[in-house]
């Protein structure tokens, strides 16, 4: 945990959040401190989280940072097993919830933030099967996922572009700078060329310049060659020193040895390497080859989904169930003659594992001893050039490791003590300061209440006044009960010697026959814990072989049923689109009239006719429309003349209203009479 803290810590001080902290300063944050500090890790991640968590509710808070958690695949630590305890804690800003959520997002920022950015774009909306029966809805659904799939596309583009390591810039550069190189000698040229032409014999001295070049690229390629042959005798060199450092080691193994052990040891060597040819390679090169042929299969077929992986692997499951049913029931039907071959099996594939394992380690074994010869031999070479004296051998050579060794771990202990010392000094300078403090409070508020009693200073006299008081009783005390108690003690220690001599005589002869049963059985304990050791070292190798071997089945039996699962989809595709053109030719060939207008093909020609009806109708309303249009306006022109006419003769209207009048006109009879 304090690892934990302490690089929290360290990430949170530099770019981009620059907090300043130590680890008490951290240790004391509180609950709304640490959940801020969270929200903050968060907005760096994703902008859309820069909030203050003082302005939003906290189921708010929980819920958002819930879900950015979970698009950032975040999964709780091992002692949070229940989602609502994790929920609770990060509510409430719980230390053991949030300092594992900031670790875990301190440590790979960067990931994050492209996965956040990701997820703006590549989270499906789903939706409901009943809406995708509309057709708007299921072309607006097919656009948006084929935009998602162009987006990853461009997105996988654009990696591979920032990876290359290639800039567009400097590309766009070299190309104008390349251009203007040309351009300028091709002008070279033509000026050359003018100015040659003026000279006599031009011809020839172009052929002397020819052959110059060619003279001097010569040159070149026999420098070339020069250094080339030199590199070669400098590793002919030192193929010779290996050999003949190989020649010496060969000399002291058969100064001491007989030709029955070289032979049996030739004979190893054949044995090993007629293994490695005859079943070792050729096996791991099938296991490639058909790993290489899976891959291949996986990335022909289209992309999955949540959903479909999700039902891959409850179908996953159940095979697993079955197989275990399988298994069992074959356990128990097993007779003693094939439980013997079986157990044979086992041990045939245990020992043909281990021979494996040993032949892989011996080849690592060799390759490594030759990378190391040879590294020897360039640290031995450059060490004799430097300052000309041999390189330590032998026994000086482990003295000088051991000594070293010594050093090392003397230097990390000393280490270790400065880092616990700084640690606990950090500690108690902390606790210091806070008892200061609590002492001044303190001395303050009774400080306080003397001055308000108007006896300021007294708590101060009367501590001297009792401490001073304390200490001389304290010495007479003392200096009285010195004598006395020397004396007393004297005594006594001389009465205890005395008792105790006497009655550890028969403990001490007791003692030594007990540390002699104890040797006998530290002996005993120790046999067997060696069996106990080799016992528990053989079952732990028959059971990894065992769980290798059921994870090997498990892997090609999954392998089998997805291979089983998607031929059978295709198959049923297949036969759906068979039988709907069979029903189809059936429904066209039919006699009966009523079936064959259910035939898609009759569907198709009763709407092609519909609309050909539809456009013949709307082509003699247009015809129409058109030859009417003339009249039309022309009436449509009278009537606006007629409506401004009209308008015109109310205006006049309501102004003669509007003047005062004389007298009054009454029309009666078809008369007009003025009345004054």
């Amino acid at each position: 945990m304090s690892d934990q803290i302490k690089s929290i810590v360290e990430r949170l001080n530099k770019e981009p959040f620059k907090k300043n902290y130590n680890l008490i300063t951290f240790d004391s944050l509180e609950s709304m401190q640490l959940l801020q500090l969270l929200n903050d890790v968060l907005g760096e991640i994703d902008p859309k989280h820069v909030v203050d968590i003082r302005e939003e509710m906290p189921e708010q808070t929980a819920k958002r940072m819930l879900s950015l958690l979970g698009i950032l695949k975040y999964k709780p630590p091992g002692s949070i097993t229940d989602l609502s305890t994790f929920r609770q804690g990060l509510v409430i800003g719980s230390k053991p919830v949030i300092h594992p959520v900031l670790h875990w997002l301190l440590q790979r920022t960067n990931e994050l933030k492209k996965r956040a950015y990701l997820a703006r774009f590549l989270i499906k909306l789903e939706v409901p099967a009943e809406f995708l029966q509309d057709d708007i809805v299921a072309d607006t659904n097919k656009q948006y996922e084929d935009l998602m799939e162009a987006f990853k596309n461009l997105h996988k583009e654009c990696e591979q572009l920032k990876t290359s390591g290639f800039s567009t810039a400097e590309i766009r550069r070299d190309i104008t700078a390349m251009e203007e190189e040309k351009d300028q000698l091709i002008k070279r040229v033509e000026r050359l060329k003018k100015r040659v032409e003026t000279v006599q014999n031009h011809q020839r001295m172009l052929e002397i310049a020819r052959q110059l070049r060619v003279e001097k690229e010569r040159e070149e390629s026999l420098a070339q060659q020069k250094q080339e042959q030199k590199n070669q005798l400098f590793h002919a060199e030192q193929r010779l020193q290996r050999v003949q450092l190989q020649l010496k080691d060969m000399q002291h193994a058969v100064v001491d040895s007989k030709p029955e052990s070289l032979m049996k040891r030739l004979e190893e060597e054949i044995k090993f390497n007629s293994y490695l040819c005859s079943e070792k390679f050729p096996r791991e090169l099938e296991s490639k080859k058909q790993s290489l042929y899976f891959l291949q299969k996986v990335v022909s077929e289209p992309a999955m989904g949540q959903s479909d992986l999700s039902e891959l692997e409850t179908k996953i499951n159940e095979v697993n169930a079955q197989i275990n049913q399988l298994i069992e029931k074959r356990m128990m039907k097993y007779e003693p003659i094939d439980s013997k071959f079986s157990m044979y099996r086992q041990q045939a594939s245990i020992i043909s594992r281990k021979k494996e394992a040993k032949a892989e380690e011996l080849q690592a074994a060799k390759e490594e001893m030759s990378n190391m010869e040879r590294q020897m031999l360039q640290k031995a070479n450059q060490a004799r050039e430097l300052d000309g004296t041999e390189v330590l051998k032998g026994d000086e050579f482990k003295r000088y490791v051991n000594k070293l060794r010594s050093k090392n771990t003397f230097y990390k202990k000393k280490r270790q003590e400065i880092a616990e010392i700084t640690a606990e000094y950090g500690i108690l300078q902390r606790t210091e300061e806070l008892l200061k403090q609590r002492h001044e409070a303190i001395q303050q508020q009774l400080q306080a209440i003397e001055d308000k009693k108007g006896i300021s200073g007294y708590s101060y006299t009367q501590e001297e006044l009792e401490r001073v008081s304390a200490a001389k009783s304290e010495m007479d005390e003392m200096k009285g009960r010195t004598l006395d108690n020397m004396s007393e003690m004297v005594k006594k220690l001389n009465a205890l010697v005395a008792d105790k001599k006497s009655s550890l005589a028969p403990i001490i002869k007791e003692l030594r026959q007990l540390r002699q049963n104890c040797q006998e059985l530290t002996q005993e304990c120790d046999e067997k814990k060696v069996q106990y050791d080799s016992c528990a070292a053989g079952l732990e190798s028959n059971r990894s072989t065992l769980e290798q071997e059921v994870k090997g089945l498990r892997e090609e039996c999954i392998q089998e049923e997805s291979c089983y699962h998607h031929t059978n989809c295709m198959k049923k595709n297949l036969e759906i689109q068979l039988q709907r053109a069979k029903d189809e030719m059936k429904t066209y060939v039919s006699p009966d009239p009523q079936d064959r207008r259910k035939a898609i093909r009759e569907q198709y020609t009763r709407m092609i006719l519909e609309q050909e009806n539809l456009g013949k109708k709307l082509r003699e309303k247009q015809k129409a429309v058109r030859e009417s249009h003339g009249p039309n306006m022309k009436q449509a022109k009278m009537w606006r003349d007629f409506e401004q006419l009209m308008e015109c003769k109310r205006e006049c209207f309501l102004k003669q209203q509007n003047q005062t009048s004389v007298g009054q006109v009454i029309q009666e009879g078809g008369e007009d009479r003025l009345v004054l």
